[in-house]
């Protein structure tokens, strides 16, 4: 959000305009894959009509756990060094870009990392949290099949976890808050590439198709009034 009382936050020289209009909800229409497939289409969400709209993502920089490759949602671990010192490589990767608001997850890593990019008055938004994994905390996704053949956080459940209508509904709950102009969000792998699905209107499982590196920067925007992605993973 805009920084209350302040000409400006995030890094130097970034300037913070109010808040404008919010973004009004409109159908999402089904693609030719999911009539082939007879998969359910994804669900109406809110979305810009402003085609200048963009939204910047910074997935956190590297714990010991997603070095190992355990699933982390609610067990909130600070950074490693390693994380620290890629996170501090972020303002080279934002310079001369203006944010009209700032967001990340309130879990430490998340905002660890925004305060090391340059943000730290981003404000903390539960909706943007990871996925909860339920009783597969902590485990890796090869340690997973072995009880579970070929489960992937995208097409099977996670017991005592979220489903991924429930992500979805939060994520949509999300979209719908931003004001015009350009955001960024820090947040964490799953659920990044689960709102990048969103914001171009696919189901939260068609997040399988983006890899997404920690300390990484994205950059979704429009094609006239087609979202897009206009940089990734980078």
């Amino acid at each position: 959000m805009a920084c209350p009382g302040r000409p400006s936050c995030g890094l130097p020289g970034r300037s913070f305009a109010g808040l404008a209009a919010r973004r009004t909800p409109g159908p999402v229409a089904p693609t030719p894959a999911m009539a082939q497939t007879g998969e359910m289409t994804a669900p109406d969400h809110p979305r810009s009509s402003d085609e200048h709209s963009e939204l910047w993502l910074v997935r956190h920089g590297e714990t010991e756990w997603s070095r190992a490759h355990r699933h982390t949602s609610r067990t909130d671990l600070p950074l490693t060094e390693a994380g620290r010192r890629s996170a501090l490589g972020l303002p080279g990767k934002l310079a001369g870009v203006a944010f009209d608001a700032a967001y990340t997850s309130p879990r430490l890593r998340a905002t660890s990392t925004a305060q090391l990019a340059g943000f730290p008055d981003a404000e903390r938004r539960e909706e943007i949290v990871e996925w909860d994994y339920g009783d597969y905390e902590g485990i890796t996704t090869a340690a997973i099949r072995e009880r579970v053949p070929d489960w992937t956080v995208w097409s099977h459940p996670c017991p005592g976890g979220e489903s991924a209508d429930q992500v979805s509904e939060r994520l949509d709950r999300f979209l719908a808050s931003l004001p015009a102009g350009r955001a960024i969000v820090f947040g964490h792998g799953h659920a990044l590439r689960a709102l990048t699905a969103r914001w171009l209107g696919l189901p939260v499982t068609d997040g399988r198709l983006f890899r997404l590196d920690t300390a990484t920067v994205s950059h979704l925007g429009h094609e006239r009034e087609q979202p897009v992605i206009l940089s990734w993973n980078r």
